[in-house]
């Protein structure tokens, strides 16, 4: 079993060292072991647990509920139905971040036309509307 340093674990998941000590400290890593120095000693499932940690921030979740999920983990079968529902709620929020994100590209597509034509046109007034009534005698 092959054991890996803070840095080493910092590097493979593109964080900092500040950052694990900070999850250390908020008690999100309570699985990992210490040396009788006391520098932590971190194996491979150390390191796919905290992707999880990592996943679960980027969808917004806050830290104490991160640390419920770890302590519910820990717990064992008794807390399957918690950690089921935590990710059914990640999952509605995540596809609800999705519609709004994409609603987002739509109008980021829209103005991107805008401009091209309006550059291809060499002014924006391509876009202005004529609202002369043809039926008008001129």
């Amino acid at each position: 079993m092959k054991a890996y340093s803070i840095s080493e674990v910092a590097q493979a998941l593109n964080l900092t060292a500040y950052t694990l000590r900070y999850y250390d400290k908020e008690g999100l890593m309570p699985f990992v072991e210490r040396a009788p120095s006391g520098t932590r000693i971190f194996k491979e499932s150390d390191i796919e647990a905290l992707k999880i940690v990592e996943c679960l921030k980027s969808t917004g979740m806050p830290i104490k509920e991160i640390k419920n999920f770890i302590d519910w983990c820990s717990e064992g079968d008794s807390t399957l139905q918690q950690r089921y529902d935590m990710f059914m709620e990640r999952k509605a929020t995540v596809e609800a971040q999705m519609e709004e994100l994409k609603k987002t590209m739509e109008l980021i597509e829209h103005k991107c036309s805008y401009y091209k034509t309006a550059l291809n046109a060499g002014t924006e007034s391509i876009h202005k509307k004529s609202f002369k009534d043809d039926s008008e005698p001129e």
